[in-house]
């Protein structure tokens, strides 16, 4: 197989399974084969496999793939606007830093570079704790802990274009700051963002399951798989295979993700050696 043919696979597989994940998530009704919160206490705790819970049944009795595939719309929410959010505000803060005066440039990078000193996971635990617990404290504490490493990728990027010849040429015919930034500066930094961007989905759908776990984001009964992990966790010795199935679609978003992110850094040439090995 050619390396352009490896280089496409390497992209569309990823891309496929991610789609493939959402479908899931979006259509969690029609695809639960019962519904996540029913539960029968005579059915407790039933291994992989055994008949009619095709991936057996947690300590309450409740359909673990039913429970799994709702889990799935809230743990890729959990991670998908927390990034969607980031995107928007650290390109904001990244074009502004970039483009603005000195002064603009240095209060903005200091005070990113505050949330950017600490460690991902306390930042998130800390913002999460001021917060009651559920999805919107995960979306908000993770949307602090991204948005400094997307407006770093930003901001390194209108840095490299911010002398370029385009540009001077818009500036000297007149082009206003707004017209110059949405037809010049956005559609170059876009691409580069996104492509971070997507490396970070799988990231986020760990931190909220981290959150969950730790019971700040998240809570039962809700189905969530990072809450899933914390209430099989006590059958972990007893029954392994049902207790690591929510780590398992964890690990398992966290790779396409992370791959597809790859891959399409690696497709973006030199733009993408820009772009940051990891967040933290």
């Amino acid at each position: 197989m050619s390396r352009a043919a490896l280089r496409h696979a390497g992209v569309t597989v990823p891309a496929a399974l991610a789609v493939l994940l959402l479908v899931v998530a979006v259509a969690a009704p029609l695809v639960a084969p019962y519904d996540p919160a029913a539960g029968h206490l005579q059915d407790r705790l039933l291994d992989p496999g055994s008949p009619g819970h095709l991936l057996g049944t947690d300590g309450q009795g409740r359909d673990l793939l039913s429970r799994l595939v709702w889990g799935a719309r809230t743990s890729l929410t959990g991670g998908l606007v927390p990034v969607a959010v980031a995107t928007a505000a650290g390109t904001l803060l990244g074009i502004v830093a970039g483009l603005g005066g000195r002064v603009t440039e240095h209060a903005l990078l200091r005070s990113l570079d505050v949330l950017y000193a600490f460690p991902g996971v306390l930042l998130a635990i800390a913002v999460a704790t001021l917060l009651p617990p559920g999805l919107g404290a995960t979306v908000l504490a993770l949307s602090v802990v991204l948005t400094p490493a997307v407006a770093r990728v930003a901001f390194t990027e209108v840095q490299r274009i911010r002398t370029a010849e385009y540009l001077e040429a818009a500036r000297v015919s007149g082009a206003g700051r707004l017209d110059l930034v949405l037809r010049q500066v956005v559609p170059v930094v876009a691409p580069v963002v996104l492509v971070y961007a997507s490396s970070l989905v799988g990231l986020a759908v760990v931190y909220a399951a981290g959150l969950s776990f730790l019971g700040l984001g998240v809570a039962p009964p809700a189905a969530e798989w990072g809450a899933m992990l914390d209430e099989l966790r006590p059958s972990l010795f007893t029954h392994p295979w049902v207790a690591v199935l929510p780590g398992l679609a964890i690990l398992a978003v966290s790779v396409v993700f992370n791959t597809l992110g790859e891959s399409l850094r690696s497709r973006i040439g030199d733009s993408g050696a820009l772009l940051p090995e990891g967040t933290r």
